[in-house]
């Protein structure tokens, strides 16, 4: 092991309750009468990309919506809330961070999300993880295909330098585990309070992380 790269967001810090709030919010900004609850904001997370999950279910109830608005709108208010509230990294995160940095592993964070969202949860984070310290740091900007395309994955390979034989990943959602595997890389679920019901199939779940454990 060589490598080992973050998933999504949430497999830093366990934001899904934040996102489902900022989503519920920005419905009541655009006039809309939706209102995810956890139950049904948990089913819809079998895809990702919020604006898609938007837009799918206004079609499903036969509405039209500015998709694109409405997700901006979201994001003002996930980025906000993030910079004004006490964040704390997940169990065994920022040990596994230093950890492998001190051992000489290259770290990554392999998202499909905004680099506006990365910056605030830089922020909320501070010095628990320390962003500048990641050896690639990826997001939409970087790649045109969103999860569970491969490509975010084989783009942190290009710029790490490394085989994906070589790399473990940790992601909270399918279609992340999806997106590592495809590039060839080893994965390991971690889901977050949103996606703790998601099936993993042989996918090896935990409830924390631990780098000696990674390692085998």
């Amino acid at each position: 092991m060589t490598a080992l790269l973050f998933g999504s967001i949430s497999t830093l810090a366990d934001t899904s309750e934040i996102q489902r709030d900022s989503f519920n919010q920005a419905f009541k900004e655009h006039g809309l009468d939706w209102d995810w609850d956890q139950q049904e904001y948990a089913g819809l997370l079998g895809s990702n990309g919020g604006q898609d999950r938007v837009a799918a279910y206004a079609e499903a109830r036969g509405e039209t919506v500015d998709a694109a608005a409405v997700h901006a709108t979201k994001s003002r208010i996930y980025q906000e809330t993030l910079r004004s509230s006490t964040i704390t990294a997940r169990d065994g995160v920022a040990e596994t961070f230093r950890a492998a940095k001190e051992q000489g592993l290259k770290v990554g964070l392999v998202t499909t999300t905004s680099a506006d969202n990365l910056a605030a949860l830089s922020d909320a984070l501070g010095d628990t993880v320390p962003f500048d310290q990641f050896d690639v740091v990826v997001d939409q900007s970087k790649v045109a295909a969103r999860k569970p395309d491969a490509e975010a994955y084989t783009f942190a390979l290009q710029q790490l330098g490394e085989d994906a034989s070589d790399v473990v990943a940790i992601e909270d959602n399918l279609g992340g585990v999806q997106s590592a595997k495809a590039a060839g890389v080893k994965v390991v679920a971690f889901p977050n309070g949103n996606t703790t019901g998601q099936d993993f199939g042989d996918t090896r779940r935990v409830d924390s992380v631990d780098l000696a454990d990674l390692r085998q």
